[in-house]
């Protein structure tokens, strides 16, 4: 038992072994943020295109669009 603790690690294992750890570690932080978001039909369906906010007022001011 000794010999098998004392034993080198070799690269692919210990590469092997980061890996390994990195998905698991990612996996439970994916599961996380998954589960606290909503999973609402409505929201997916809403409108986000709003005509009259100022961000597209600018966009269509800076880039010399004619004016409606």
């Amino acid at each position: 038992m000794k010999s098998f603790l004392l034993a080198k690690m070799r690269r692919r294992d210990f590469f092997r072994a980061a890996a390994a750890g990195a998905v698991a570690a990612s996996g439970t932080a994916a599961s996380e943020t998954a589960a606290a978001q909503p999973t609402g039909g409505a929201s997916k369906r809403k409108a986000r295109y709003q005509p009259n906010s100022p961000e597209v007022q600018t966009y269509y001011r800076v880039n010399n669009y004619p004016a409606r």
